[in-house]
């Protein structure tokens, strides 16, 4: 039987006496959580299938905390890059999902950067890790404005995006397994609340205002 987890602790001081209300809720179970990130993601192309095979083990999918709600949207992205590959030509499905793509991208990464790198590259212990993640969250940005500016018809655009693909999943695959873990480990209770309460403000904000940049920034 799951355990329930804390989703929140306030702490107030009222007659003289500490009092702690606990906000609890609970574990969604892995397998539907990744579901329900995938059915987000085929909302886009519902006539498309969303393959994207095993995914790299994390304690925290399922998990109603912050590092939770940054996997399901890692799942809602694995999903979005497995229909890209199932679309021929310039077709509208491409299109829609590259567009897609490029907004949830780019709004979960200066959400993610705001909500939890920004507490992490203040301790000595996770700063490496931080300044990785943000340097790859640059080189996917590039690589989606060099896709962008290219015809989508074109033998060579399958292949740069197969190139992103790979930097992508390779980068979530890291954030879940050694930097999440790692940044888990130095955040306090101050730091979570801050991001639960940032994160998704922040990535709503950043997606309604997400443009595709188109900028050929790698030789042919």
């Amino acid at each position: 039987m799951r355990k329930w987890v804390l989703g929140s602790e306030i702490r107030a001081k009222a007659g003289g006496k500490e009092q702690r209300a606990q906000d609890r809720v609970r574990p969604v179970a892995p397998r539907k959580a990744r579901a329900d990130a995938v059915a987000k993601a085929r909302a886009v192309a519902p006539d498309l299938a969303a393959r994207i095979g095993s995914t790299p083990a994390t304690k925290f999918r399922g998990d109603p905390d912050i590092f939770g709600r940054l996997v399901e949207d890692h799942d809602r992205h694995r999903a979005l890059l497995a229909m890209l590959e199932e679309t021929k030509g310039k077709s509208p499905d491409r299109e829609r999902l590259f567009v897609e793509l490029v907004h949830e991208l780019k709004a979960h990464a200066a959400a993610e950067e705001q909500a939890l790198w920004s507490s992490v590259l203040r301790n000595p212990d996770t700063t490496d890790f931080a300044r990785h993640a943000i340097a790859e969250h640059k080189e996917i940005d590039d690589l989606l404005a060099d896709l962008a500016a290219r015809d989508m018809a074109s033998p060579g655009w399958i292949r740069r995006f197969a190139a992103l693909r790979e930097e992508y999943l390779h980068h979530i695959r890291e954030e879940e397994q050694e930097q999440f873990v790692a940044a888990e480990e130095v955040l306090s209770l101050a730091d979570r609340r801050f991001m639960r309460t940032v994160f998704n403000r922040r990535k709503q904000e950043e997606k309604a205002a997400a443009e595709v940049e188109k900028k050929i920034r790698f030789k042919a």
